[in-house]
């Protein structure tokens, strides 16, 4: 037997609509492009999507076309989220920090027939258009008297011209909620990238999960700053969370310094904000000499990569502002845990606390996860064996566009990469990445737990951990550091600083101190090339 309740499908239309009911003056603030500040709020964006939606139609785009985007977080790209998916096109989100040559692949293996860019990517899209014989719109995001002279881009056009003379009545279409709604790529750092198809269903349900009081927490009273970009898994559900709670938005557009940053927060209030610890290094770097503290700012989620310890400490200890540590993939849409204290951990000293909030966290709902030997058996949550971390879930995908990379799954099971331990309470902690993992005499030695380390150290700015060929133990750990401006520090008192904080046999055997430590598009440590570059480095003594 049936239930008798209403069939209403999830659609990505349905929230823009809600937040255009129920939170109408609500608002979204942008800094654009152009460099000022731009208000309105979700009337006016919901209006406008309805107008792009009927635009697109101008372009007799069939359902399922791919709608590219090379943007910044803007109300422009917001408005692009939902009159795309919303009409039944496939938003595919690019980011713009690849390689040109590998954007172009990425656009012709999606098929994208649009292509929309803020002006700064104008280069990017001149670089490649040549190479993309599928794009047939082109459309540039800002108004007529911005569009250049002599673009050398066919056809182009602004956006505003576009969508602004089109009609902003408009019914958005029911269709089936587990049709295709966005696409997000892999960064790719080995061979060419992968695409993740999210569909409504997916969406909505994450958007649902990220909400929760034990995820995100978003609600009607916060004003968020999501600071992670529009381009990266769609700034991780943020700006569909936002019009299910009807939060303030704050978009920061392509200003992504430190000073910059703290400028936005504090001129707007913002209560919430979220990003890669990159951009939040960044930020405490401008504070922190400056003797500048938050007015508003109360909790941050940060993800991407491991925070260290030292940056939760010091957004709790010097600033009050609470570190919800996360994880997640491109394949989960991103969203798989968050690190929240249960009622039991309230009363823990902080440094029980602490214990806890260095992990990545639990599972929301929507998401199952275990932990595997290589052989695929299940390993116990004691909080100390670790194994390879799977997950799956209703957003979590079950293979990639087009069938790229064969059949994924273990099982009916994600397996994420990752190496973590998950304990008695379910909180999971990531050791490492499968293939960062560094094997020493037969035990393992995380990366993290070293880099995490050397950041702790004062004059460290960045650090990077890789393993490198031992003749007795297989590999050893080296770690390169990047150090703050006017900080020096030798070897040796690295080395020293790791006494007594971790087993002797974990300390690397080497520090190697670097101008820079290269970032993938993610703002991930590309690991693969520091290995390439270090290809033919020999440890002392060897």
């Amino acid at each position: 037997m049936l239930g008798l309740m209403q069939d209403q499908p999830l659609l990505i239309s349905s929230l823009i609509e809600f937040a255009e009911r129920h939170h109408g003056g609500g608002q979204i603030v942008s800094r654009r492009v152009e460099g000022d500040v731009h208000r309105y709020t979700y009337v006016d964006a919901a209006r406008r999507a309805r107008q792009v939606a009927n635009a697109l139609a101008s372009l007799d785009l069939g359902f399922g076309d791919r709608v590219a985007t090379l943007a910044w977080n803007g109300y422009r790209h917001f408005e692009l989220y939902f009159g795309v998916s919303g009409s039944g096109r496939v938003l595919h989100t690019i980011n713009p920090r690849l390689h040109p040559d590998q954007i172009a692949w990425i656009v012709n293996h999606a098929e994208d027939r649009v292509l929309c860019f803020d002006l700064s990517f104008l280069p990017l899209v001149q670089a490649i258009h040549g190479q993309c014989p599928g794009l047939k719109h082109y459309i540039a995001l800002c108004a007529a008297e911005q569009l250049p002279a002599d673009s050398g881009v066919p056809g182009l056009c602004s956006y505003e011209a576009w969508m602004g003379a089109r009609d902003d009545r408009y019914v958005w279409p029911r269709f089936d909620e587990n049709t295709a709604s966005s696409l997000c790529y892999t960064s790719g750092t080995t061979g060419n990238p992968k695409g993740a198809l999210y569909s409504h269903r997916s969406t909505l349900l994450h958007a649902y999960g990220a909400a929760l009081p034990d995820a995100m927490g978003l609600s009607a009273r916060d004003a968020v700053l999501p600071v992670v970009p529009m381009f990266h898994v769609n700034a991780w559900g943020i700006p569909y969370a936002a019009c299910l709670t009807g939060a303030k938005l704050v978009f920061p557009g392509p200003a992504l310094d430190g000073r910059s940053v703290f400028e936005l927060l504090e001129a707007e209030q913002v209560t919430y904000a979220a990003g890669v610890p990159t951009v939040w290094q960044m930020l405490l770097a401008h504070m922190k000499p400056a003797g500048l503290r938050f007015s508003s700012l109360k909790r941050t989620v940060i993800g991407g990569s491991a925070c260290p310890p030292a940056m939760i400490q010091a957004f709790r200890d010097d600033y009050g502002v609470e570190v919800l540590h996360a994880w997640g993939m491109t394949e989960m849409s991103p969203l798989g845990t968050v690190c929240t204290l249960k009622n039991k951990h309230q009363a823990l000293d902080d440094a029980g606390q602490m214990q806890v909030r260095l992990k990545q966290g639990r599972a929301i709902f929507g998401v199952d996860m275990k932990i595997v030997d290589d052989d695929g058996g299940e390993l116990p949550w004691d909080g100390q064996t670790f194994g390879n971390l799977l997950v799956r879930g209703p957003w979590v995908i079950r293979e990639y566009f087009k069938g790229e990379g064969g059949d994924p799954l273990q099982d009916g099971w994600f397996p994420t990469g990752d190496v973590a331990t998950i304990d008695a309470e379910g909180y999971m902690q990531i050791t490492d990445r499968s293939k960062d993992v560094i094997k020493s005499g037969g035990e393992w030695i995380s990366s993290i737990d070293v880099e995490n380390l050397a950041v702790a150290h004062p004059a460290v700015a960045m650090a990077a951990c890789i393993g490198v060929p031992h003749p007795k133990w297989d590999e050893r750990p080296i770690v390169m550091v990047t150090l703050k401006p006017g900080a020096t520090l030798t070897r040796e008192e690295l080395l020293a600083f790791y006494q007594g904080k971790i087993a002797k046999w974990q300390i690397p055997d080497d520090v190697l101190f670097v101008d820079t430590i290269p970032l993938g598009a993610t703002g991930k440590i590309l690991k693969t090339l520091l290995r390439n570059n270090l290809k033919n480095y020999r440890l002392p003594g060897l």
